[in-house]
């Protein structure tokens, strides 16, 4: 059973991989690297002050909000991290089976790759933003972002849609999990103010 899994994840990759041309090459370049989310993070910060710190006044939830978000990045970058060294599964460019079949535009990366990294902070700030700001055409578009950035770590070669699919799990429930811590924090605030 497990053999037939890992048979039809290594299929997907090749053929996410396989289907390429130049100009989506680049473009998938582009979302795989971190430097060009940097905007998006500032629109992000930028609309969490505005919104909850000037607009409504309420600074400590703005500052949460951040920590929040800040928390469910170390989190699925420890965890991502920590599954790769329990695991163990090489990366496609690592392995011998697979690595002379793929197409590796964003060179190896390191020894492991399950789970994605990537899918897990990016699932993981698509959950926690879309939970708090409730806004529906934010979660489609912060989610069809995910995807995308997700699914370049396949189409680059540094991922099985196994390891992306997991992150991006991982992303959502550790997500979810400081979320809800919120919501407790905030509660428990309102009742010793009453």
């Amino acid at each position: 059973m497990l053999e037939r899994i890992s048979e039809f994840d290594t299929y997907l990759l090749l053929l996410i991989n396989g289907f390429n041309s130049p100009f989506w090459d680049k473009v998938m370049l582009i979302f795989t690297a971190r430097l060009p989310w940097l905007p998006l993070y500032a629109i992000i910060l930028g609309y969490i002050i505005h919104r909850y710190a000037i607009k409504e006044g309420k600074v400590w939830y703005a500052v949460s909000v951040i920590m929040a978000i800040i928390a469910t990045f170390a989190i699925t970058d420890i965890g991502s991290s920590f599954i790769k060294d329990l695991t163990e599964r090489l990366r496609p460019g690592h392995n011998p089976l697979v690595s002379d079949m793929v197409r590796l535009l964003d060179g190896k990366g390191g020894m492991y790759g399950f789970v994605s990294s990537h899918a897990a902070n990016v699932f993981g700030l698509a959950t926690i933003t879309s939970l708090v700001f409730r806004k529906y055409t934010y979660s489609v578009f912060i989610f069809i972002w995910a995807f995308i950035v997700s699914y370049s770590r396949i189409y680059v070669g540094r991922h099985y849609p196994s390891d992306v699919l997991f992150g991006a799990l991982l992303g959502i429930i550790i997500a979810a999990g400081i979320y809800h811590l919120l919501k407790i924090l905030f509660k428990n605030k309102k009742r010793r103010k009453k």
